[in-house]
């Protein structure tokens, strides 16, 4: 009954525009609309990486809940970690409308949002004064006007340092123009530098990760990873939206500017992932995100070489109880490979993605 329930209001929400049935989800959730059901708890999928001891691995991934509103409710859906943003210094409404498109043949969107965001103080206040709930992570990044793009994540710890369980410096998104420039390996020496600086200089260590484009070359990766490495960095997320096109069905939205996600993304940010493990070595902490939508896909990352997922356009097709499918999902397949816990699959195909090509 609730799956069929779960579906009807899905095809709801599918007849209202993009950004308007997000809008409208976000407020089911702060209304207690969504009901928490959060599964029973397997002690065999708490993770610990970066000092931070997670519940299970499945995290919602920055974008949904970009002004942190509803941390809370989401971990009371089941995910093990909650990260909010991309939070910018100073709120700024993004790019013009329309900026969402769903291409339900291929359970993927494009968007090309650009940071819309209230700011850092709005943010601030609302992780400040509410109840907390699991493990939460800071996306920071920076205003599209700004002058100095370093001094704004700089301003994202020194803001948040009191509330964050873990930061995430999203230099990533495609729709921010020159922002990807900070990949490059000067560029993100200097920021990495900086960031890390503030960091240090706080009573607690917080743990910073990297969030990377999966539209990089050989060449990128290996100056992102040997960086990571020099700047002894807590983690690397793999990976954002890609500005590929690879893979899709005929849709006329598929030639929508902006970053596409979900699960023709799979495949290419996997490869990255993998390619990224072989680089940074076994010890640094790794975030798939790209495609997941099941146990599976979700399995799959891990083999390629990530300890914790993410998952952001799942959800807006598998709904609210999909953690809790997936969770029960990874539960089931410890049963059957009798594992002590999923990272144990670790690795296991690491070597044969990195040998693939980054699709074109």
């Amino acid at each position: 009954m609730s799956n069929l329930f779960e579906g009807i209001a899905r095809r709801a929400l599918f007849t209202l525009d993009p950004e308007a049935a997000h809008g409208l989800s976000i407020k089911a959730l702060k209304s207690a609309m969504v009901p928490g059901c959060l599964p029973d708890r397997d002690p065999r999928l708490a993770t610990t990486i970066a000092g931070l001891t997670f519940p299970n691995p499945l995290g919602i991934a920055a974008g949904y809940d970009k002004n942190a509103e509803v941390a809370a409710e989401l971990a009371h859906l089941g995910f093990g970690f909650v990260e909010v943003g991309t939070l910018t210094p100073r709120p700024q409404s993004g790019n013009p409308k329309p900026r969402i498109f769903r291409l339900v043949k291929d359970h993927a969107v494009i968007n090309r949002l650009g940071f819309n965001n209230e700011g850092h103080a709005a943010a601030h206040a609302r992780i400040s004064g509410r109840r907390r709930a699991g493990i939460l992570g800071v996306n920071i990044g920076a205003n599209k006007d700004s002058e100095d793009r370093a001094a704004d994540y700089v301003a994202g710890i020194a803001c948040f340092a009191d509330v964050a369980d873990y930061f995430t410096v999203n230099i990533s998104s495609p729709n921010t123009p020159g922002l990807r420039n900070l990949q490059t390996r000067a560029a993100l020496s200097e920021l990495l530098g900086r960031v890390l600086a503030e960091r240090d200089a706080k009573p607690k260590r917080i743990p910073v990760f990297l969030k990377i484009a999966p539209d990089l070359t050989e060449p990128d990766l290996d100056d992102i990873a040997a960086e990571c490495l020099a700047q002894k960095l807590d983690g690397v997320i793999v990976s954002n939206t890609t500005l590929s096109r690879t893979g899709l069905s005929d849709d006329p939205k598929a030639g929508e500017a902006g970053g596409l996600s979900g699960r023709p993304v799979f495949e290419r940010s996997t490869i990255v992932l993998a390619k990224m493990r072989q680089r940074l070595g076994p010890e640094m902490p790794l975030v798939g995100v790209g495609g997941i939508d099941s146990a599976e896909t979700a399995v799959e990352k891990m083999r390629a070489g990530a300890d914790l997922v993410q998952l952001y356009t799942g959800f807006i097709y598998g709904g609210p109880l999909l953690p809790g499918r997936i969770l029960r999902g990874l539960s089931q397949i410890c049963d059957r490979e009798k594992l002590a816990q999923p990272s144990d699959l670790r690795d296991t195909r690491t070597a044969d993605y990195a040998t693939r090509d980054i699709p074109a």
